[in-house]
């Protein structure tokens, strides 16, 4: 009854209006709003800031600031292996597995389109079909930037609007497509390992989604935009481990390459736990 309440919930409240006004409260600047916000925040989550390269919470210009913090220098060591695909960010994977026919598994009895998610481009879903997948899930208390998995040129983004539905073990379970109906940012990457799609996908009360290259990118207008890069103007190249994104409060970053590329690690498996840089499978 209480998932049912939950997400009868997700359905009602105005999505976008409330993520709205929490981005004006994750902005404010007022000392007496935002160290009492991020004080309740950082103990109500459990949030380890011994890690942080600013430990003390007043040191945070906003909320915004803090929930994207930088980690100390060597906190998160990137795996070495030259052929290590590494996990982008700091939380659990929610799952990971094969694409089959095009269709990529959210939980149980739950599946999406990898066509959808990419923003509905049929030439870009097909170099990932029967290919590889790994959803990441970032907690409340995670480390918020995403990092590279793998090495790679930018080729290309698209900036898909959808709708804003909570992110968690609940909604995936009843929330049909929750990923592929959520507003999200695609990138993608030239790579070793071929085609890598990095997707960011927002939620309800996130304020922002950024990347390194061209800043906030969500909240996201009506229209499906894709950016084109490569050019001598607009070359974007990342090391593996280099952060590319973050979020203005947590939500989920997918990870896709292309049929026979890498192999997932069999010690990786739905809950478990992950810290951004180590290795999570290998290039084939």
């Amino acid at each position: 009854m209480k998932d049912k309440l939950f997400i009868a919930s997700q359905h009602l409240i105005p999505q976008h209006g409330i993520s709205r006004l929490a981005g004006k409260l994750a902005s404010c600047t007022k000392p007496a709003v935002k160290n009492r916000f991020i004080s309740w925040f950082a103990k109500r989550y459990g949030v380890d800031m011994s890690e942080a390269e600013r430990p003390e919470l007043s040191d945070y210009a906003n909320f915004n600031d803090f929930f994207t913090r930088a980690l100390k220098p060597g906190a998160r060591p990137i795996d070495s292996a030259a052929d290590s695909i590494v996990c982008p960010a700091d939380g659990a994977i929610s799952q990971l597995g094969r694409i089959n026919e095009g269709r990529i598994f959210q939980a149980k009895g739950q599946m999406y389109s990898a066509l959808e998610l990419l923003g509905g481009d049929e030439a870009l879903a097909r170099q990932f079909d029967d290919g590889s997948f790994a959803t990441v899930y970032l907690s409340p208390k995670d480390y918020h930037r995403v990092h590279m998995p793998l090495g790679g040129q930018l080729r290309q983004m698209t900036v898909v609007p959808g709708e804003l539905f909570s992110v968690n073990e609940v909604t995936a379970r009843h929330v049909p497509r929750l990923f592929a109906r959520n507003e999200r940012v695609v990138c993608v990457f030239d790579t070793q390992a071929g085609p890598m799609a990095v997707v960011l996908v927002g939620a309800v009360i996130v304020a922002g989604i950024e990347t390194v290259w061209g800043g906030q990118q969500a909240p996201i207008g009506r229209h499906v935009t894709t950016s084109h890069y490569g050019s001598a103007l607009a070359e974007v190249n990342l090391d593996k481990g280099a952060e590319m994104g973050r979020f203005k409060l947590g939500s989920t970053a997918i990870v896709l390459f292309g049929k026979d590329r890498v192999e997932w690690s069999p010690s990786f498996g739905a809950t478990t736990p992950t810290r951004m840089g180590e290795a999570m499978g290998r290039m084939l």
